[in-house]
């Protein structure tokens, strides 16, 4: 089993959302006993030119970008990876910048748009190359107390791309505190259910039921995120003093 992670965080590796990630992989890993293949793209270390909208991917060239970049050996990976998981912040309601730069460029990955109405579960424009056994899943975190209402804009926009249903999103809050060393064996303990949901990817190729509803929980109950949330401006604030 061939596993692409494509960061999609500014941060690189000391992303919070990367612990969850991490997390995840961890689980897939486990339970294949090690037979699973990862590789992480930091895709702000890509080489990534914004798309032009020419739509030569739609016409000319079918299926292949004139942009020469690091997009074509991007989407080779993605081709050949059993499991791509997109890990990323929530930035503003939506993804990072870098992220939907990356994003705007998969359009050579979705068939040409000839005027199809999209139905429901389906991608609006159709994938190019649809594959029952390869598996997608978002992971991403936000600062928020609750992912209730935030992630609604996100998701509308994979539901267009994917087609609802064709993706696993996991969704976590209160971020901040997932890289917070005070709180790290509390997070430890937190991070556990997202190793599960790993496991159950490998074994079942969906998460369960029971285990999905858990992985929206957030780790403190929300009087103590808050409290937590206010020191950590109130911090920051005084590290600024003290420079």
């Amino acid at each position: 089993m061939k596993i692409l992670v494509l960061n999609g965080s500014p941060r690189k590796g000391v992303s919070n959302t990367m612990k969850v990630t991490e997390a995840f992989v961890d689980g897939i890993c486990e339970e294949s006993c090690g037979s699973a293949e990862v590789e992480t793209i930091n895709i702000v270390d890509c080489k990534i030119t914004p798309c032009t909208g020419c739509l030569s991917c739609w016409g000319k060239t079918e299926g292949e970008c004139v942009i020469k970049d690091d997009i074509p050996q991007i989407k080779e990976k993605i081709m050949k990876s059993d499991i791509i998981v997109e890990s990323f912040p929530l930035y503003f309601f939506g993804m990072p910048g870098i992220l939907k730069l990356f994003t705007d460029r998969m359009l050579s990955m979705m068939c040409t748009y000839k005027g199809q109405r999209a139905e429901l579960g389906t991608s609006f424009h159709g994938l190019r190359y649809p594959s029952k056994d390869k598996k997608f899943v978002i992971v991403s975190s936000c600062g928020y107390a609750l992912t209730d209402y935030v992630y609604d804009p996100l998701l509308a926009q994979y539901d267009c791309i994917c087609g609802k249903g064709n993706y696993t999103p996991i969704l976590c809050p209160q971020g901040k505190t997932l890289r917070v060393p005070e709180l790290k064996n509390h997070i430890d303990k937190f991070l556990e259910k997202f190793k599960q949901a790993g496991r159950e990817m490998y074994r079942f190729g969906k998460i369960i039921p029971e285990t999905a509803e858990k992985l929206s929980k957030p780790p403190f109950p929300e009087r103590t995120f808050k409290a937590l949330i206010q020191k950590f401006w109130s911090d920051e604030k005084e590290s600024v003093k003290n420079v």
